[in-house]
């Protein structure tokens, strides 16, 4: 039988990642073959918050069977001999974890901040004040409309798919919508799925599902905060080619 190490013609590896605690956490990350696996596990603690020390990780392949636990954080991942199209599970093993309990999906869980209606009308600077200045600032019948088309012409040369960088920020992620949204203002917007959760939704907005990705790793823009080019994912593990 030939060896599991999978690491010389076979540079790196597209996996699907998911997550013992986040259901809604699946994302397609492509790593280094070369890498150890405690750098494999340092990247997707930046993708998922279960730090390195808590994290257990297991290999699954196209059909749902383990293939093996990651348990040699110095070992390389090509030891392990992932292949395209696997799936790698996070395992967090820290009860008090930020992604226990169901803290980042269930939005329910959290304490709101209330505010009664008559201190809220005395406080300056709300948006209750900000909507009562309207009417001083502009004339009866000259309110502005926003056509359906509003950007539209800039969507020309996006197409779902494409890498891009979202301004301000720079922040880069892919395009997963590009069209009209029922429940966001009128004309054209683009859906991302940002690289890093630096987002505020998973593709859900208002009650509306536009694309799915793992949650606060999407936003919706307008077309002209969207430039489209070859933006790969920068990966700080990742060794430079000699």
């Amino acid at each position: 039988m030939g060896s599991r190490l999978q690491i010389e013609g076979d540079e790196s590896v597209l996996v699907r990642v998911t997550h013992s605690n986040i259901k809604s956490f699946s994302a397609e990350i492509r790593f280094s073959l070369q890498m150890t696996v405690e750098a494999v596990k340092e990247k997707l603690w930046k993708k998922c918050g279960t730090s390195v020390d808590s994290m257990s990780l297991e290999l699954y392949d196209e059909t749902g069977a383990k293939i093996s636990v990651l348990s040699d954080n110095a070992r390389p991942l090509g030891f392990y001999s992932p292949l395209d199209g696997y799936r790698l599970h996070v395992i967090d093993l820290d009860p008090s974890s930020v992604t226990s309990g169901g803290w980042l999906e269930d939005t329910s869980l959290v304490e709101k901040y209330t505010i009664s209606d008559e201190a809220y009308g005395k406080l300056g600077g709300t948006f209750r004040k900000f909507k009562e200045t309207l009417p001083l600032k502009q004339p009866p019948g000259q309110e502005s409309k926003i056509s359906d088309n509003y950007m539209g012409d800039l969507c020309a040369n996006i197409k779902i798919g494409d890498r891009c960088e979202v301004e301000p920020g720079e922040r880069r992620g892919t395009v997963k919508f590009v069209g009209q949204a029922e429940t966001l203002a009128p004309g054209f917007w683009v859906g991302v799925q940002f690289d890093e959760p630096a987002g505020k939704h998973d593709g859900m907005v208002k009650g509306k599902r536009y694309f799915d990705c793992p949650p606060l790793h999407g936003a919706m823009v307008r077309p002209d905060k969207v430039k489209i080019g070859d933006y790969p994912e920068e990966d700080p593990f990742e060794e430079e080619e000699i």
